[in-house]
């Protein structure tokens, strides 16, 4: 084999060289290409998932809720404070029995028969279904007629939505039923008894004096207008 002569060394010496030159001017932009290439490849810090994660949520607010004043001129007796309500709040009269199943069958009306801090006694001539809204005030009485008492205590529904057959049906056994129109045609309205508590009829005063206050707070909140019906030894409820 040929050795090579000192030019062809020489020359090598120079290519060598001018690789190693290039590759020390170039490498900065190499390091840089190699970087934007690989950077996706690298997991983001934390800052950046939680910019990621942060995104702006769309939600319906509801509408706040307007509770009307209520006419004075309207008013004869306390009584007329329910039905001024009741017409207000709900869908109208419930006309029949075939009104109340339509109401029923579109969601208007939605069952209440056990809930926490309530109970709905059997019913002979009335039906446990109230508007939705009526349902969430009545919840929020149950559960603060719990944290009155105890996590198990309850109260008892005695009456709720009647129809005008089933009001008139109740007018003959009950002359404190009122003679017409009532605001339990409304779907708002419930009876809450004051001697009933966790089943049982058995008047105490401790739970009806807490039960009342709460009752009052809630009125004075404009949620409810409340009668003490002493002949049932009852609250008449109407959610505004």
């Amino acid at each position: 084999m040929k050795k090579p002569n000192r030019i062809q060394i020489a020359i090598l010496l120079i290519l060598f060289s001018a690789g190693a030159w290039a590759t020390q001017a170039y490498m900065p932009e190499i390091k840089k290409q190699l970087k934007d290439t690989y950077s996706s490849l690298v997991e983001p810090d934390e800052e950046t998932i939680r910019a990621e994660i942060i995104q702006t949520i769309e939600i319906e607010v509801p509408e706040p809720r307007i509770t009307p004043p209520v006419p004075k001129e309207l008013i004869t007796k306390e009584y007329d404070k329910h039905l001024f309500a009741a017409e207000y709040n709900g869908f109208g009269l419930i006309e029949s029995e075939d009104h109340y199943n339509s109401l029923v069958k579109d969601g208007k009306l939605v069952l209440i028969d056990k809930g926490t801090g309530y109970e709905v006694m059997p019913l002979t001539h009335s039906q446990p279904y109230i508007t939705p809204y009526s349902k969430t005030v009545l919840e929020e009485i149950g559960i603060a007629f719990q944290s009155l008492t105890d996590s198990k205590s309850y109260i008892t529904l005695t009456s709720v939505t009647r129809t005008p057959e089933q009001q008139k049906s109740l007018r003959k056994r009950n002359t404190n039923a009122t003679n017409g129109v009532s605001s339990h045609s409304y779907g708002v309205s419930f009876d809450i008894s004051y001697i009933r508590f966790n089943g049982k009829k058995n008047w105490s005063r401790k739970n009806q004096k807490k039960l009342e206050k709460i009752l009052k707070e809630f009125e004075a909140e404009n949620k409810i207008f409340f009668i003490k019906e002493r002949k049932q030894s009852c609250y008449h409820v109407t959610v505004r």
